[in-house]
């Protein structure tokens, strides 16, 4: 009893959820959380082990000189990158507690295979695996998480799916160490070729989960741990909600991805605001390195700098969950959103003028690290504009995620190189003019689905209507629409939006 009045406290469930849906989203919760955030996290370890082993003796015993650690790095993000569309898709159609339980299996494999390389050509085509393989893991879970839930659920269950990868980062260093501090030498192998095993022990065991616990999407479920009427309740509850059960595949896939500007308008902001703070990692750890005494050391000691980059990946963590609940709370994305931007534009402006004292140095670092957390409401975000359609949503964070890696692979070459660090001037200039950017772009998507339902076209109110559901909880996704100009008046007819939905079948 106490339990439940504090999850209506916190707004975990919606106000007026019935008993019998509230047990339902208790076991979905277990369910999807519990697969997608262990894989994540045993992903952020594997992907890490590369730079902690080149500390700790691979550089030197491979001979990585000159730029061979970033072209190493480069070939997992090509791997990544090459299979997050495609993996997406055929995700939609097999077994996704099969399907990514069996990627997460190889990517342990390939990072065991990595603790015996003999040279750097060897680890470029393990690398290269480990990305492709571990391509499953993000864009396939977050496509599980945001199937299940409704528009004032997403916010606070993405909100725990993304703390992952800061806890994984807070957590590898030390684990890793630990490895190569107590198993370095042991049957005669290099220290940080044990961070390897280590990974793969922890990562292979793992995907045993998600064979008992991914529950797929809810109209293709076969978990034994939801009764069929709880299956059916979870199907009709998104489709009250504007949430369309699959479509298929077909021809029409592709148009109906790209001839939506959904796509153009997501891939755009999301990937500005996932960019824009980009100098709390690399930049800031280069900065606190560059800090020396009046003597010449160096004003921090690599266990300081560890635990102030913790922090940083604290102050993450926490302004995640924030941003989360409270954009459930507000039932809007954009509102938190549009705070983080002007964050990002404020610390941004600090550090391109550089000449401030370290504190407000400290603040600007901290405070991007802050603004971490609304940028993980972009997929929550984009699932709910995409609601219409699982298969096109699915393809369309994957989409949304390779513009990131193929910019997180580009811009830190061209905008950070690190012969400029700690000043980074150039990166400044151009963060500064894209948080600009991003603010100025962030209300594009209500402008342009304002002008939808101005028209009459309600994605929602059709796939409701559709199911033969009462419809509940849609009246936010009209509110705006001038009085005086009617929806029957301006739009088209209810069989011309029939068509219009069904085109995207074919």
């Amino acid at each position: 009893m106490a339990l439940d009045k504090f999850a209506e406290f916190i707004d975990w469930y919606p106000k007026g959820m019935s008993k019998e849906e509230r047990h339902l989203v208790f076991k979905i919760d277990w369910l999807v959380l519990s697969f997608s955030c262990i894989a994540f996290f045993t992903k952020n370890l594997d992907v890490s082990a590369l730079s902690n082993a080149y500390y700790a003796g691979m550089g030197d015993d491979l001979h990585l000189d000159g730029n061979k650690l970033q072209f190493a790095t480069s070939m997992y993000y090509v791997g990544y990158a090459i299979f997050q569309i495609p993996s997406n898709i055929v995700l939609t159609r097999l077994p996704a507690e099969y399907y990514l339980p069996a990627f997460e299996v190889m990517w342990g494999l390939f990072t065991l295979g990595t603790a015996f390389i003999k040279s750097y050509k060897q680890l470029l085509v393990m690398r290269f695996f480990v990305g492709f393989t571990a391509t499953a893991c993000w864009v396939g879970n977050a496509h599980i998480v945001n199937s299940w839930y409704t528009r004032q659920e997403l916010g606070k269950r993405n909100a725990i799916y993304g703390c992952v990868y800061p806890l994984g980062a807070m957590f590898a260093g030390y684990l890793q160490a630990a490895a190569y501090k107590n198993l370095n030498g042991a049957h005669g192998m290099e220290g940080w070729r044990w961070l390897f095993i280590v990974c793969a022990i922890i990562t292979i065991p793992c995907a045993l989960i998600g064979v008992f616990f991914c529950p797929n999407v809810p109209d293709r479920t076969r978990s034994r741990y939801l009764t069929e009427r709880e299956k059916q309740l979870a199907v009709d509850r998104l489709l009250r909600d504007g949430f369309a059960k699959t479509r298929g595949i077909g021809k029409g896939l592709f148009k109906r991805i790209f001839g939506n500007w959904r796509i153009y308008v997501f891939f755009v902001v999301g990937n500005l605001f996932w960019m824009t703070p980009y100098p709390s990692g690399l930049p800031y750890g280069l900065w606190l390195d560059d800090l020396t005494l009046a003597s010449g050391e160096s004003k921090y000691s690599p266990d300081m700098v560890n635990n102030l980059s913790t922090i940083t990946y604290a102050a993450t963590i926490v302004s995640t969950m924030i941003c989360g609940f409270y954009s459930d709370w507000r039932k809007n994305r954009w509102e938190t959103m549009l705070y983080g931007g002007i964050l990002i534009l404020i610390c941004n402006v600090l550090l391109l003028v550089w000449k401030i004292p370290d504190g407000a140095k400290f603040f600007a670092f901290i405070g991007l690290g802050v603004a971490n957390g609304p940028t993980n409401l972009i997929v929550p975000w984009l699932a709910e504009f995409m609601s219409h359609d699982l298969e096109a949503r699915s393809a369309s964070i994957a989409i949304v995620n390779v513009g990131w890696v193929v910019i997180n692979c580009v811009v830190p070459i061209i905008a950070w190189p690190i012969p400029s660090a700690p000043r980074f001037l150039g990166g400044y200039i151009w963060s500064v003019v894209m948080s600009v950017v991003e603010i100025v772009l962030l209300p594009l998507p209500m402008i342009l689905e304002r002008r939808e339902l101005k028209k009459g076209i309600n994605y929602a109110h059709m796939i409701a209507e559709e199911s033969g559901i009462v419809t509940t909880g849609l009246e936010e996704k009209t509110k705006g629409v001038d009085d005086e100009q009617s929806l029957e008046e301006t739009g088209p007819t209810k069989n011309e939006m029939e068509v219009e939905v069904n085109s995207m079948s074919v």
